[in-house]
């Protein structure tokens, strides 16, 4: 198939990118599995943007917001990045609304919009629908997606690689020329063909044992961008969400991976050990309201002080009701597992949440590779820096596919002739066979999983990561098997982009000999000036 757009990926990034884009020519979008099986879907707590007055929190404004962001991003984020988005965030929300997101209004003034808190910012500028606020955003752009002329919505497609003039050994600049597809229902692998790409896979947190990611979210994009000699950037950065539901009793990935959105410590929840005792204080004035990568090491100290298997988020003290209302999804979940948050508090863990590194974008999205753009959390744009601020992601995936088409459209526009492109082979699978011990395969994904929350997660030494890497090597070599000796499958796929972004967290981890953000050694606890700079690897 061919298209003048090829969208991998269906969460705001992509959608928002396929919806402009329609305008200019023919769109596909491929997502693995269902439309809705995004980290987009699994947003909880809102969109940050500064709105004019009256609509903002007294006193805010982009320039606040700006300086939370560098703050949080701790001396990593690019300052001319960060405001470029920042300053299109009433843009964003004005696009939202009118293609059919509902966000909350003020209860005492319903021409305003209801307006959260969460760790890291000094003002209320979180806008939500509820406690499901990426649900609603996802759910509206997929509408909009299917309901578009121009754009090909295909489900349940999962992109194996992408193909480059370098890949093909054509001696040219190095430019993308589509995507070699696994048709999940049927086996067969298709070439979609295009010079204009985007990847907007989201994240990779199904690589560590716990974390509040879907499924899906397997580093497809990084490992694919990887492969095809995209510049990678600071992966070492892997956020950790401090509130994680935590139920050894429950079953079920929902249980073990349920989110209790930062929104709650922006209401009023505050975080205390087993003694009732607010320890985050301990660790930096803002207590529970510090950024993320704070409030996840002073969790991660408080349980290997005390030997607790987790601590607590407490809202017992806010007013009946307030959770019901203002949580709902929240409130509800938790009362099916057993819990009543209102009249006990809450056992959360950390758990790995956001990649603040990924595939190495300017401000519009632009890879490396000529045609390759990258949106959202798979890309790095230098917006995050070493930490990211709660809230600026879906932010960020709207601006930058704003961004993206807008450089296409003046680089090389649907109208402009194509460069000659060379002939695609296609797709063999030589003498693979069916796998029929689907066990190698889930022993290979539990102990890349394993590894990596003991060696590579909140707290790191030189050693845990050198141990992680040598392992890593020898895992990528049983995978390597794995791919060239079966037919490709779904499961095979996700293990081979498991073990590739396994070792490009680690590879970056080693590189960094200091503590930065999220990024923290007992090796090198301090920062330094000398590592003031980006972790880039390329594959050659």
């Amino acid at each position: 198939m061919e298209s003048d757009f090829l969208v991998i990926g269906s969460g705001i990034a992509g959608l928002s990118f396929a919806l402009r884009a329609a305008k200019h020519g023919s769109v596909i979008v491929l997502t693995k599995g269902n439309a809705i099986d995004s980290n987009t879907a699994w947003a909880q707590g809102g969109i940050s943007a500064v709105l004019d007055p009256p609509l903002h929190s007294a006193g805010d404004n982009c320039e606040t917001h700006v300086a939370d962001t560098l703050d949080a991003g701790a001396g990593l984020c690019n300052e001319d990045v960060v405001r470029a988005i920042i300053e299109e965030g009433e843009e964003t929300i004005e696009e939202l609304v009118s293609l059919g997101v509902a966000f909350d209004k003020d209860p005492s003034d319903d021409t305003r919009f209801a307006l959260g808190n969460e760790g890291g910012h000094s003002k209320r500028r979180v806008l939500h629908s509820k406690d499901t606020t990426g649900y609603a955003i996802a759910s509206a752009l997929i509408e909009r997606a299917k309901e578009h002329p121009n754009i090909t919505f295909l489900e349940h497609r999962f992109a194996i690689d992408l193909i480059t003039t370098g890949k093909l050994g054509v001696v040219t600049e190095d430019r993308v020329l589509g995507a070699y597809v696994l048709d999940e229902q049927t086996g067969e692998v298709d070439i979609f063909r295009s010079n204009r790409i985007v990847l907007a896979t989201g994240g990779c947190g199904k690589v560590y044992l716990y974390t509040t990611n879907p499924d899906s979210s397997t580093g497809d994009g990084l490992a694919m961008a990887w492969r095809a000699g995209a510049t990678i950037s600071n992966m070492e950065f892997v956020q950790f969400h401090p509130t994680c539901f935590y139920n050894p009793a429950a079953r079920g990935a929902k249980a073990r991976s349920f989110l209790v959105s930062e929104a709650v410590r922006g209401e009023g929840g505050i975080l205390i050990n087993e003694n009732g005792e607010e320890f985050t204080l301990e660790h930096d004035l803002r207590g529970s309201l510090a950024p993320r990568d704070i409030v996840a090491r002073a969790i991660d100290h408080e349980i290997k002080k005390t030997g607790a298997s987790c601590v607590y988020l407490d809202v017992t003290h806010k007013p009946k009701g307030f959770m019901k209302e203002r949580f709902p999804n929240i409130y509800k979940t938790l009362l099916n597992f057993g819990l009543d948050c209102e009249k006990e508090p809450i056992p959360v863990v950390p758990a790995a949440h956001y990649q603040c590194g990924g595939v190495n974008t300017d401000s519009n999205g632009r890879t490396t590779i000529r045609g390759l753009f990258a949106v959202g959390e798979v890309a790095c744009t230098g917006l995050h820096g070493a930490n990211r601020l709660a809230s600026n992601s879906l932010l960020e995936g709207n601006v930058v596919a704003r961004r993206a088409l807008d450089a296409m459209m003046k680089s090389y526009p649907p109208s402009s002739p194509s460069p000659l492109s060379p002939k695609i082979p296609e797709w063999h699978t030589g003498d693979a066979t069916r796998i029929d011990e689907q066990v190698l395969i889930s022993h290979n994904w539990d102990e890349i999983r394993r590894l990596m929350w003991n060696y590579v997660s909140i707290v790191r030494t030189d050693n845990r990561l050198l141990r992680a890497a040598h392992r890593l090597r020898n895992l990528r070599k049983e995978v390597r098997e794995f791919y060239w000796g079966f037919k490709v499958n779904s499961d095979i796929l996700e293990l081979r982009n498991l073990v590739t972004v396994a070792a490009l967290v680690v590879d970056c981890a080693i590189r960094r000999k200091e503590s930065r953000g999220i990024h923290y050694t007992l090796d090198y606890p301090e920062r330094s000036e000398k590592f003031l700079k980006n972790t880039e690897l390329r594959r050659f």
